[in-house]
């Protein structure tokens, strides 16, 4: 995982003259981030409740930080990992990682202790971070061994009480920064590796493609585990504008905000809607300023994406990115105020080349279906630790995703399934989101999840879960939708009820459709509110 030297032209002079111009057509987050201090002092960087910092004292507290780390013996590509909910204290974090060229491997609290202790020594970090919340898990894991720093006291200790490294910082921006766990449905999480190159060129597809500037706050409630804390918080302060952080998903403080504060990208998932909306509508805000709204339209009933745009009064954000690519490939389109999409046809994003490739591993034809590989600077530097993994994921330059698209002829894509996820019935590939995204167009139907069951005559057949919204729909209404849009084949065998919140789902929000097969074969095991059908 050592960064790749800077490639430079022949016939450009000395070894030293030439590493100097490759040097300085780059810039590593930490530059940035410096440049907006040195050129904004005064304006706020980081908002908590009441609390604040402006850009001078975040600088400071940053480059306070990195001679802390550095007095505790982290250097160039060491890993710190950090546990913690969100607060200022892990952006401080990342921001002083990105000055010393160190790496911040974020764990995510939300896993079992098994799967902590997996990810924490797959990294073999050299000191551990933690809020004094996380205290317990960090005894109970016998983490503490290791060097650590806590939040609060003795963390504010060792800043006031350390020299502040001044003066540019000299790290190469293909240096790691970020490692972010990905979801492990079918094994061990994944550690993602993401440069320093990559969040910078992120944060500019995020300028380019959503007009996003210095003026646009981000509300970081999306625990920090997770792109959409960490990634889009260090794309904010890259450019200049507001970080406001909440403890989570807090409906009414993040009410608050939106009505106070004008903000760029609110991103939104499924299962925080009902509640934010209600938090906005009981408290009476009026929006503030917001430019998009929520994230990947496929997952949300398509009358939620017109309810909720006309809400924010903001377009709806037609995204499929992923934590290894960030907001590419396919998130260059914004669904209007007010509209009920007939269809969700993605855009292809800035910076990014795709291509749709069959299992020949040439591209296909317009209108037929194969794996999305992508390329660009927004992508990750692999998985760490995983060397099989990569050789795997990674082949003549392009990253493979994993997953399904159609090109079609106008040049927009539509996202079919997970390449690893399909149900192969009498011959024919049937795809789960196909089925899904159908279902969810009907205002009865708060989520829908499709999954595969063994058949003795087909292999594999299609099966429905449907969380209603109220209780008036039935089988018969589930099944003439399906009629109505589906090929025969396609057509769902069994038709299962459950709650929304019944849906299983993994630490990162995904749904565990294994879970879902599991239930199928041993109904006793399944929520009571699944026992329809």
């Amino acid at each position: 995982m050592t960064p790749m030297p800077p490639m430079t032209p022949d016939g450009m002079g000395e070894d030293t003259t030439r590493s100097g111009i490759a040097a300085s057509g780059s810039s590593s987050v930490y530059e940035l981030f410096r440049s907006r201090a040195l050129a904004q002092p005064h304006s706020v960087a980081m908002l908590v409740g009441e609390q604040s910092l402006d850009y001078a004292e975040l600088l400071n507290r940053v480059d306070r930080l990195a001679g802390v780390l550095n007095a505790e013996g982290v250097g160039y590509g060491d890993r710190i990992a950090m546990f913690s909910e969100n607060r200022m204290e892990y952006i401080e974090l990342h921001l002083a990682a990105a000055r010393m060229g160190a790496i911040v491997a974020c764990q995510n609290w939300r896993l079992t202790a098994e799967e902590i202790r997996h990810c924490v020594n797959l990294v073999e970090p050299r000191i551990l971070v933690y809020s004094p919340r996380y205290a317990q898990l960090v005894k109970e894991l016998a983490l503490s061994q290791l060097p650590n720093l806590q939040l609060g006291d003795d963390y504010e200790a060792r800043l006031e009480t350390t020299f502040v490294v001044t003066g540019a910082s000299d790290v190469h921006w293909e240096s790691g920064l970020l490692i972010l766990y990905t979801s492990g449905t079918t094994g061990p999480a994944k550690a993602a590796l993401i440069s320093q190159r990559a969040l910078v060129a992120r944060q500019t597809v995020l300028s380019l493609d959503l007009r996003i500037d210095r003026e646009d706050g981000f509300l970081a409630w999306s625990p920090m585990f997770h792109i959409g804390g960490s990634e889009h918080s260090l794309s904010t302060l890259m450019m200049g504008g507001t970080v406001y952080i909440t403890d989570g998903f807090e409906p009414d403080r993040m009410a608050d905000i939106i009505a106070r504060y004008k903000l760029g990208w609110l991103l939104l998932v499924p299962a925080m809607t009902d509640r934010l909306k209600a938090a906005m509508i009981a408290s009476g805000s009026v929006v503030r300023g917001i430019k998009a709204v929520g994230s990947m339209p496929d997952l949300v009933p398509t009358t939620t994406i017109a309810e909720l745009s006309t809400l924010f009064d903001a377009p709806f954000f037609n995204t499929f990115g992923a934590t290894e690519t960030g907001l590419p490939p396919a998130s260059g389109d914004l669904i209007g105020i007010g509209v009920t999409p007939q269809r969700l046809s993605k855009t292809l994003s800035s910076m990014c080349a795709l291509r749709i490739v069959g299992s020949d591993g040439k591209e296909v034809a317009p209108g037929a279906v194969g794996e999305a590989h992508v390329r660009g600077p927004t992508v990750f530097s692999g998985y760490w630790g995983a060397p099989e993994v990569n050789k795997e994921v990674f082949s003549d330059g392009w990253f493979n995703m994993g997953d399904l698209f159609r090109r079609n002829e106008d040049g927009s894509f539509d996202f079919v399934g997970r390449s690893k996820y399909l149900i192969k019935s009498g011959g024919e590939n049937i795809y789960p989101a196909e089925i899904e995204n159908l279902l969810l167009s009907d205002a009865a139907i708060a989520d829908a999840v499709v999954v595969r069951k063994k058949s003795d005559r087909w292999g594999e057949v299609p099966v429905v879960f449907v969380a209603r919204v109220g209780d008036q729909l039935q089988e018969e209404d589930v099944r003439a939708l399906c009629e109505k849009g589906l090929a025969s084949y396609k057509m769902p065998r069994e038709i299962h009820f459950l709650a929304f919140e019944d849906i299983p789902r993994n630490s990162n929000g995904k749904i565990v459709r294994e879970k879902l097969e599991q239930w199928l074969t041993h109904p006793k095991e399944a929520p009571a509110s699944g026992s329809g059908g």
